[in-house]
């Protein structure tokens, strides 16, 4: 929908597609990482998934990486080029053509129906 403007880019960021629990020295999921709840990140898990979410922005489409190390490393942080002070998008990573379509294309899915659905599941849940 967006790939032909000038001024603006939604681009998939899979830091955390292929991420695994990190582990401790004694192979057990470290702790340190999530709150108390155990399913949402501690301080130091966000500066991890911020630093991944900051390093993928900064790679092109299509050399991404998708996963986390956990690491303490902030070497690891990744900064723009002179040749590249850019947040990479499919456009300026070299994929399709940049020069914008003339005509409209009309979306894939009618806006009435993705209504319809978001209500069907509503009712369904509540049942």
């Amino acid at each position: 929908r967006y790939e032909q403007r000038e001024d603006f880019a939604v681009v998939m960021q899979p830091f955390f597609r292929n991420t695994l629990v990190p582990l401790d020295s004694n192979g057990k999921p470290d702790l340190s990482f999530f709150s108390a709840d155990c399913f949402h990140f501690s301080e130091r898990g966000y500066a991890e998934m911020a630093m991944a979410l900051w390093n993928n922005m900064l790679e092109p489409v299509g050399e991404k990486q998708s996963y986390n190390n956990f690491t303490r490393d902030r070497s690891k942080l990744k900064c723009p080029t002179p040749e590249k002070p850019f947040l990479f998008t499919v456009r300026n990573s070299g994929f399709r053509n940049s020069t914008p379509l003339s005509e409209k294309t009309e979306p894939s899915v009618p806006y009435w129906a993705v209504i319809v659905a978001a209500v069907a599941g509503v009712l369904a849940g509540s049942l």
